[in-house]
């Protein structure tokens, strides 16, 4: 059976070593010590853990080398033939995609839903204000 040591899970559950030992601690997460001291989380326990940290109605893991998300509401769908514009606000900032119509169409997208702008970028500009 897959064991894991406590980096390997915090890697996996996108939090600190610091977050998986209080966890264990506080018994939440199973763990048992191996011969050398250091805690090990058995890979049943910690996809069962991982399941029950999803989001409401999140069903399924999605793995994705993306790091950059934004949670927002819809609020601009433009659709043509081919095409669709689809505008989420996510706090104060305004995020536009470009897809086609087809996935548009199959993701349901529709203003006033909530959903997740997922950024894999390249290319990223930073700017500054012009001093003065």
């Amino acid at each position: 059976m897959a064991e894991y040591r406590i980096n390997e899970v915090a890697t996996v559950l996108g939090v600190s070593p610091d977050t998986v030992r209080r966890w264990i601690d506080a018994g939440r997460l199973p763990a048992r010590r191996d011969q050398g001291g250091r805690r090990m989380v058995q890979g049943t326990d910690l996809a069962a853990f991982a399941r029950a940290q999803m989001a409401p109605g999140q069903t399924e893991y999605v793995m994705s080398s993306a790091r950059n998300r934004l949670r927002g509401i819809i609020t601009e769908v433009v659709r043509d033939h081919v095409m669709a514009q689809v505008e989420i606000a996510t706090g104060p900032y305004r995020v536009v995609s470009l897809m086609s119509r087809e996935a548009a169409d199959q993701l349901d997208l529709q203003v006033g839903v909530i959903a997740e702008a997922v950024i894999k970028s390249t290319n990223v500009v930073v700017e500054r204000p012009t001093p003065g």
